[in-house]
């Protein structure tokens, strides 16, 4: 009989287990990158803007036209809603997010100069722009760390690794923050991510082959 899930989780993990459990999920994933394709932090950003709710796969088939056609901040500010959603329509809930996307460029061009800002609360202050997204952008684009980027595979892995008893995403990252070594933040949810597409799936994970099993106290599976 499955004992209840309360009975099921492990204690948090020491220094020792977390770095143990870096050390693992870091060799199987030396080089780890985001997902989204891009070659300035303006297609970053626009990129996790329509990666909310949506796969990274989708969000590189769509952004190709959209950057063909809004190269940068100023041509983005200028455009129609209406054709921005066209071309993101398959990417879901396309009228915010094409909503978010002009306002966003338009807050790049008249507070920034058409530049994405590296700070933290300049990010926050655009539309469509959250913890999760500044994160990411402020650590692939600019190298710098406040946090943990928390998506729906870290908030899951993490869960399931004993790191965390959370739900919530920002307590998610608290504790993360609490657990690992600042120079670890970055890589880590990259780590996560991908083996959260890989290997630790939401339905059925497969536990087997999975390169971090011997350090996993499996929370809930």
């Amino acid at each position: 009989m499955k004992r209840p899930r309360a009975a099921r989780r492990a204690a948090a993990p020491d220094a020792t287990q977390v770095a143990a459990l870096v050390r693992a999920l870091n060799r199987h994933d030396p080089h780890p990158r985001c997902a989204l394709d891009y070659a300035t932090p303006f297609e970053l950003l626009c990129a996790v803007i329509l990666s909310a709710q949506c796969t990274d796969k989708r969000v590189n088939l769509v952004t190709p036209a959209l950057f063909a056609r809004y190269p940068d901040a100023a041509a983005l500010a200028a455009a129609r809603q209406e054709d921005v959603e066209d071309l993101v329509r398959t990417t879901g809930f396309f009228r915010n997010k094409a909503r978010n996307l002009v306002g966003m460029a338009q807050g790049l061009v008249q507070r920034f100069g058409g530049r994405v800002p590296q700070g933290m609360d300049e990010l926050l202050s655009l539309p469509g722009v959250a913890r999760k997204t500044a994160n990411v952008v402020r650590g692939e684009a600019y190298g710098l760390a406040d946090g943990v980027v928390v998506d729906t595979h870290v908030t899951r892995l993490a869960g399931r690794l004993g790191l965390t008893r959370h739900a919530d995403p920002v307590k998610i990252e608290r504790d993360l923050m609490a657990l690992l070594p600042h120079a670890e933040w970055l890589g880590f949810s990259h780590r996560l991510i991908r083996l959260g597409r890989s290997t630790c799936v939401a339905r059925k994970p497969r536990c087997e082959g999975c390169p971090v099993y011997e350090h996993c106290p499996r929370v809930g599976v």
